[in-house]
């Protein structure tokens, strides 16, 4: 039975969807139908809480502030009505459910920042531009002098 249940899931479930943890800022990328017109609308604002990562009916919350008024949206992340879900920048949080932010505004509300790990093309990068000698500011005054 279950082996059933799996199988039904997997034809629903995305295949790419990006690591999404309260207190990240993301943009929502959702497709909105008119009539008979179609258009993609994007929601951007903090994550304040996800629920069920695992699950086909994963689900998260975003929050942003539009004219001073606070709106939360809750989307579910493997709907078809869904394009993308971009990853902005990611915040360090110490709950899942962020549901203080509702009453602060302004400075208050900011979320710490936290940088994000590279991947490991981009350390090899770095590392060799780092065995590459450069010229401080001294050489420089140096190689001046002498000519």
């Amino acid at each position: 039975m279950q082996t059933k249940v799996d199988n039904f899931e997997k034809t629903y479930r995305k295949s790419e969807v990006p690591t999404v943890r309260s207190g990240d800022t993301v943009a929502v990328h959702q497709r909105i139908v008119e009539g008979s017109k179609e258009r993609v609308q994007v929601f951007e604002g903090v994550v304040i809480r996800t629920h069920r990562k695992d699950s086909l009916n994963a689900s998260l919350t975003v929050r942003r502030i539009s004219g001073g008024i606070g709106v939360e949206k809750t989307f579910m992340v493997h709907s078809p009505a869904i394009e993308k879900i971009e990853v902005l920048r990611h915040s360090k949080v110490r709950r899942n459910y962020l549901s203080y932010l509702r009453e602060r505004s302004g400075k208050s509300a900011r979320l710490k920042e936290v940088a994000e790990k590279k991947p490991e093309a981009m350390l090899e990068k770095v590392e060799a531009e780092e065995e590459a000698p450069s010229k401080t500011a001294k050489d420089s005054k140096e190689d001046k002098s002498t000519e």
